[in-house]
């Protein structure tokens, strides 16, 4: 811990990858909206084509307001506070705009793809660059597709393998065993060089996969807020947020099975969030669910998911795991 003062004692680095732990785009859009807010340069990019394959990630052309067309290539990049360690402005003075708080100057971030290949020489590159700039704690922020109904509040999950980080926040360690992500890379990385780190996971619903969610990123941000201690504007969040919900009610509206399957989800969520629920309640509800899909946890589908996906990337990112 940096300074005695704990995980918010020093320089913290917010990070995101496109891909498997970006379920909804709800990570990198957090962070994303987070570059627009904070006044950050950049610090360090990797070289492409060290990481990764581009027929699986390609290069995409675009045009700018002069017409002039680009290549863009995938990629990872740092960036940093202009003025590193300066107090954000008043949230009065500039409530709209800005990231304010007294952690405000401490906040770095990195945002890109998950690379394809070399994932120890690519942690090794981005540690490097986080120690050079004083770094003492990283933020990893996470997406999974989940069966969660899109009418309640995101469920976020929060853990940290540090045993200081856990005490200091009340939070829990991860029990998840199996695949993981670059997320899981770098953390176990970071650790290992004396940068403590924490992850904060929100639930996607996954019948809503191929679109963009705008009320999980809101609540990725929510929950950042508060572990970071600083103030971050919602700008037109709230409004995309409660548009998005809108929009997947009237799609329910024109499909019986959808909604039917949505007031399952939402009676499971609702049974495991009642003050009374038991741990008991809780078994014999997910049983239920379960029975009502298939005797093996399946609905009938091949694949065993109501809008015939199959599990892939999402579905078992190296998030939460609770």
């Amino acid at each position: 811990m940096a300074d005695g003062n704990g995980f918010l004692g020093g320089r913290l680095l917010v990070v995101a990858f496109e891909g498997w732990n970006d379920a909804g785009e709800a990570a990198t859009g957090a962070v994303r909206a987070l570059k627009e807010l904070l006044d950050v340069e950049m610090i360090t990019e990797v070289d492409p084509e060290l990481y990764f394959d581009y027929q699986f990630n390609r290069p995409t052309v675009s045009t700018n307001e002069d017409g002039v067309r680009s290549l863009g290539w995938p990629s990872a990049i740092m960036y940093g506070p202009t003025n590193p360690g300066v107090t954000g402005v008043p949230l009065a003075d500039d409530a709209q705009l800005r990231v304010s708080g007294t952690n405000a100057g401490n906040i770095y971030l990195l945002i890109g793809t998950e690379p394809s290949r070399s994932w120890k020489s690519f942690a090794a590159e981005i540690l490097d660059a986080a120690l050079a700039a004083d770094v003492s704690g990283v933020v990893f922020l996470g997406a999974m597709l989940a069966d969660v109904p899109h009418t309640r509040p995101i469920s976020i999950f929060v853990s940290s393998d540090n045993a200081q980080v856990r005490a200091e926040l009340q939070i829990e360690r991860s029990n998840y065993e199996g695949p993981v992500g670059i997320l899981s890379v770098l953390s176990d990385a970071a650790e290992t060089v004396g940068i403590s780190t924490l992850s904060i996971w929100a639930s996607v619903p996954h019948y809503v996969h191929n679109a963009p969610s705008p009320k999980a990123m809101l609540a990725l941000i929510d929950k950042l807020e508060e572990v970071i201690d600083v103030v971050i504007p919602r700008g037109v969040l709230v409004t995309e947020a409660a548009d998005w919900e809108s929009g997947i009610d009237v799609l329910a509206g024109e499909d019986e099975e959808m909604a039917a399957y949505i007031a399952q989800l939402e009676q499971a969520r609702d049974t495991v969030d009642s003050p009374e629920a038991s741990g008991e309640a809780i078994a014999q509800e997910f049983e239920k669910y379960l029975r009502k899909r298939g005797t093996d946890g399946r609905d009938g589908r091949a694949d065993g998911r109501p809008d015939g996906r199959s599990d892939g990337p999402g579905t078992r990112p190296d998030g939460p795991r609770h």
